[in-house]
């Protein structure tokens, strides 16, 4: 596993399209996001070119640098290993892990394993770091999203302890708990904190009850 996977914890931020917000207005609920703890970013940018995803997948590495943090590229090997990114993550039309692999052998590679267990086997055989599970709620960015239950991340977690589990969709301050107490290392959410009015309390908000599920979890597995 690339070292870099071993930081993969917590509040997980995922970034929006830019839309009529604008770049600059993402790169502030970055900064502000950042300050407050996270410690992972996922640039995504599907409106965008490859230009100007390269230019801000730069940006966002320097953001995420200065804070001891993780950025981790969707979608694109390339942009991820020109920007520097931490690493890449990877959907079920992004190219094959394997090849992946290859090109970043140094850094972190995360697939998205929707509510297929068998996924998550074939990714982490042909070398992923981290495997994604979701939506586990029902999400506002993706309302049509396939639902994978909180027991198939339990499942992954104690399948593949030495993997990064991370839980995805419909995430927010109300629920984060229960997917730390289920045992995902991360909890990637969006409009819980893009949506906020304050997204710096958000974040605060978002840890404080993560880290509460995450001591439920490791309090459960001591006395099993």
């Amino acid at each position: 596993m690339a070292l870099e996977a071993t930081r993969l914890a917590g509040i997980y931020l995922l970034t929006p399209d830019s839309g009529a917000r604008g770049f600059d207005s993402v790169l502030a609920v970055v900064e502000q996001s950042l300050d407050a703890g996270v410690r992972a970013v996922q640039y995504r940018d599907k409106t965008a070119d490859d230009a100007q995803r390269l230019d801000r997948a730069y940006r966002l590495a320097a953001l995420t640098r200065a804070a001891g943090a993780l950025l981790i590229v969707n979608d694109s090997i390339d942009i991820a290993m020109r920007s520097g990114a931490s690493g890449v993550h990877l959907g079920q039309d992004d190219g094959n892990v394997a090849h992946a692999r290859r090109r970043l052998p140094d850094q972190l590679l995360g697939v998205s394993c929707y509510n297929q267990l068998d996924r998550a086997r074939a990714a982490i055989a042909a070398g992923a770091d981290a495997v994604a599970f979701g939506s586990i709620f029902e999400s506002v960015t993706k309302p049509a999203a396939v639902r994978a239950p909180l027991a198939l991340v339990s499942e992954a977690r104690a399948t593949w302890p030495q993997r990064r589990i991370i839980a995805i969709g419909g995430i927010d301050a109300d629920n984060v708990a229960t997917v730390a107490a289920a045992g995902a290392h991360a909890a990637a959410v969006l409009d819980a904190i893009f949506g906020a009015e304050n997204p710096a309390q958000a974040v605060h908000e978002l840890i404080r009850r993560f880290d509460q599920g995450k001591i439920q979890h490791d309090e459960q597995r001591t006395t099993v």
